[in-house]
């Protein structure tokens, strides 16, 4: 046999072989095929999100992040969402801590009897969160998950306009929302 011919049978078969190692790696790290929009590993058909707490100092947010949990789980998985007597897992989350701060100034140059004043003005600040959450087994009590610290921040433009400032730093809110949304997503449906 030439050397030529051994190399073209070994790369005719390389597909073959790539094909049977993908699948023997693929069943050795515990990974499964999940029916479509069932959690991986967990009996729950039903399923209910109280509404997100958070410190009494930063009211105002937790009906939006709250929303759009639901929605993620409605929008992509065939859980019911019902309320926590009816369900049988309950998904708990709260706001352990937000903040903001400025990142971004401008400077406005003022001169009054000749003396020059620089006022530095915000137009841009960072805000951040910190989510705690866990899913409950509501038959036994028993903890399914918990996840502490999940960190999401988003910045916003400030701007004179305190209405656009205000709708501009709701926009960076649902942002961080959408981020935990689907991390807590992952945690309860795609466990492996």
């Amino acid at each position: 046999m030439k050397k030529g011919e051994t190399v073209s049978f070994r790369l005719k078969s390389l597909p073959g072989v790539l094909s049977v190692f993908i699948v023997l790696l693929l069943a050795g790290c515990g990974y499964h095929l999940r029916q479509s929009g069932r959690p991986l590993g967990l009996k729950i058909q039903s399923l209910a999100v109280p509404m997100v707490k958070s410190p009494a100092s930063t009211l105002g947010f937790e009906g939006e992040f709250t929303k759009i949990i639901r929605e993620e789980f409605i929008s992509h998985s065939s859980l019911e969402l019902v309320s926590r007597d009816k369900a049988d897992a309950i998904l708990m989350a709260s706001v352990s801590r937000i903040n903001t701060r400025a990142i971004g100034y401008d400077i406005t140059r003022n001169t009054f009897q000749d003396h020059t004043i620089n006022y530095q003005v915000t137009n841009k600040r960072r805000i951040w969160v910190r989510v705690d959450a866990r899913l409950i087994d509501r038959k036994s009590g028993a903890l399914v998950w918990q996840e502490k610290d999940i960190r999401e921040q988003a910045d916003f433009v400030v701007s004179q306009n305190p209405l656009e400032t205000r709708y501009n730093r709701q926009l960076a809110v649902r942002s961080m929302a959408r981020n935990v949304a689907s991390r807590l997503f992952a945690l309860t449906m795609e466990r492996f």
